[in-house]
């Protein structure tokens, strides 16, 4: 059966992708569960420079199509930070809830509403190199107080546009219906089809 590596260490992204890539039909392997110490470090100045990055140092290593992909949430008050180092805006080490955390305090001087998306670039590699990217976003606004028990990340102050309900407020499915990764790779979905053979 056909292989697709998933080049990340995220569990929560990981539960997601295998989600959203079942339709393909293939065997679906995340980093983790190859047990290799490999990491890639984060130092693209764009979110398809880092997808990139991830996704090809995997796939000519371990000589399989790999995906990677690279999220962040870009709040409009802010210029768009914390963007590209939205997981690391905590310093290393830092938990999801001590990322939530930073971002309202920084936010705190600033008037609502804090209009904000979360942007999704995904890549595709093959052993020889290539590259193919597709890219996802979902708009919404950050709110100051937690809401919800699901998704990871921003999820629990992240409002839906359109839905008045946070991330972490809708079911799984439905994220996996309107999130920036789910559309990032339904953008993505032809291009897998005809490189995988599936």
């Amino acid at each position: 059966m056909t292989q697709l590596l998933l080049a990340s260490r995220n569990p929560g992204k990981c539960r997601e992708m295998r989600v959203l890539l079942q339709p393909l039909g293939v065997e679906i392997i995340d980093v983790i569960e190859l047990e290799t110490e490999m990491r890639v470090d984060e130092i693209g100045k764009t979110y398809a420079e880092n997808a990139s990055l991830k996704a090809r140092v995997f796939a000519e290593h371990f000589r399989i199509w790999t995906i990677g992909d690279d999220t962040g949430l870009e709040v409009d008050v802010l210029e768009g930070a914390p963007g590209l180092y939205s997981a690391r805006l905590a310093g290393p080490g830092g938990s999801d809830v001590d990322r939530r955390k930073t971002l309202l305090s920084l936010l705190g001087s600033h008037p609502r509403p804090w209009t904000a998306r979360f942007r999704c670039v995904v890549a595709l590699a093959g052993q020889e190199g290539g590259i193919d990217l597709a890219e996802g976003e979902c708009e919404g606004e950050i709110i100051p107080d937690e809401r919800g028990d699901g998704g990871f990340g921003y999820d629990p102050i992240f409002l839906v546009k359109g839905m008045e309900r946070t991330m972490a407020e809708i079911s799984p499915e439905e994220k996996n219906l309107i999130s920036h990764r789910a559309r990032a790779v339904q953008a993505l979905f032809p291009t897998l089809k005809m490189r995988l053979g599936v």
